[in-house]
């Protein structure tokens, strides 16, 4: 059972089609051509609702993500840098998102600060298999982790702002 505000933000993604993983060496081509049809599609969905909140890129091969991920609240930009690898065992094993520099500062978070998404993502993405994609990830993993987790972790003092847009 999906609630009206997840199926909204899936509307805008393209579901994928083929199931391969960095292993599958001419299928994991195909797959990552539709990973960046997925992404440009949820980015662009982003920025048309004023909703734009994160900037990936990859290596070459497409196994190794990184770029930056932000939260505003009280008109002031949280920024971080976010990072994940693609599992071997990919799309079958969702990626386990980092914001390495909040490492140790929540409880929802892992060592090398990992987000957790096991009670919530991650059944989802299961069900969803081959159909998700990074896209998937980052509106149903990352996107509802910062918006619960951010405030409450500049409220308690644990994240401030600096002047130079990037939380300490």
């Amino acid at each position: 059972m999906v609630d009206e505000a997840t199926r909204k933000s899936l509307s805008g993604i393209p579901l994928l089609k083929t199931k391969a993983g960095p292993r599958d060496k001419e299928l994991w081509v195909q797959r990552l051509k539709e990973e960046f049809q997925a992404l440009i599609k949820y980015v662009e969905t982003n920025k048309h609702q004023d909703n734009d909140w994160f900037r990936l890129e990859s290596n070459k091969e497409g196994t190794r993500w990184f770029g930056k991920c932000w939260y505003i609240q009280d008109l002031l930009k949280y920024e971080f840098d976010v990072e994940f690898d693609i599992p071997v065992t990919y799309p079958t094993t969702a990626p386990e998102i980092a914001l390495p520099e909040l490492d140790g500062k929540t409880a929802k978070m892992f060592r090398g600060g990992k987000i957790c998404l096991t009670d919530h993502f991650k059944p989802l993405w299961a069900r969803n298999v081959p159909k998700f994609g990074i896209a998937h990830a980052m509106a149903l993993g990352l996107g509802p982790w910062l918006a619960v987790e951010i405030p409450d972790l500049i409220q308690k003092g644990i994240i401030v702002y600096n002047d130079k847009s990037r939380a300490t």
